[in-house]
């Protein structure tokens, strides 16, 4: 009966005969001129991917499949990318540049280059344009003209909101609201704004109380009353009149409207913007 025990190690042995002849002249062998013995030591360099062996079979590393780390990340590292403000300063900064050379040696290349750059530089404004209308229009909370038309068909209706919007404000001012006007005799823009301010307090039903700087009577308010510091405790400063001013009963705050002439439409303006809008909020 056979012992296969015996077999592996007599075929062992029989290799080890055969392959000590071959390691001898591989290591008396002279290394090929021209190559270190690193480079000699060096993996073989890898050729391209088998789809056999590393798609269809998946055996890796052990048939050189897997990708050369190394080299994938040094390519991935990219070279650092300038700032757009940096490049946006280096073409203006270039574009003066080719200007003054054209200005100061106004010769044909220098015109055309000055000209050529300045002509790539306005057809990048021309698409910026572009791109920023259509952007406008595509999202309508970048769109301010949805709030403040500026064609004229949306502008007409904005206007004829808004003046209705004033007309309802100022028709509930009288039930909160009470107006000083200080005046002076002497003063002829005072002579002029008073037929104004009358026309609005008899329209909208608005309470005005006239106030004289300098004790001089007034035709359009005849019942008046002296300054005796008024002036100051609405807040007003510098004794200039005409002056006009919004005082809430409610909080018993007085909210300045202006000093000088101003027309009927621009105090109603005035008055809706103090009392309905917040800052910033109409712009």
């Amino acid at each position: 009966m056979r012992k296969p025990r015996l077999v592996v190690p007599v075929v062992l042995a029989l290799f080890s005969q055969i392959a000590s002849p071959f390691a001898a002249v591989a290591q008396s062998a002279p290394a090929e001129p021209g190559i270190s013995d690193a480079e000699a030591a060096a993996p073989p360099a890898r050729g391209p991917r088998d789809a056999f062996y590393c798609e269809q079979r998946k055996l890796g590393s052990w048939f050189y499949c897997d990708p050369d780390k190394a080299r994938e990340a040094a390519a991935s590292v990219a070279a650092p990318r300038v700032p757009a403000a940096k490049q946006l300063a280096a073409i203006s900064e270039q574009l003066e540049e080719l200007k003054a050379r054209a200005i100061l040696q106004p010769t044909s290349e220098n015109l055309a280059s000055y000209m050529r750059f300045q002509r790539e530089q306005l057809d990048r404004a021309s698409t910026f344009a572009d791109v920023w209308g259509r952007t406008v229009w595509q999202n309508p909370d970048l769109d301010y003209t949805l709030e403040r038309p500026i064609n004229s068909l949306g502008k007409q209706t904005w206007m004829a909101d808004r003046k209705a919007a004033k007309a309802t404000t100022m028709q509930e001012l009288s039930q909160r609201y009470g107006v000083f006007y200080f005046y002076s005799s002497g003063c002829s823009a005072c002579r002029v704004f008073a037929p104004i301010v009358r026309s609005i307090s008899d329209q909208y039903g608005l309470e005005v109380l006239a106030v004289s700087m300098d004790g001089g009577a007034n035709d359009v308010f005849p019942r008046y009353a002296v300054n005796t510091g008024q002036y100051e405790r609405m807040g007003l400063t510098g004794n200039q009149v005409p002056a006009l001013v919004l005082f809430d009963t409610l909080t018993k705050k007085p909210i300045p409207i202006g000093y000088g002439l101003m027309a009927a439409d621009e105090v109603m303006d005035r008055i809706f913007t103090l009392t309905q809008t917040q800052p910033g909020s109409d712009y």
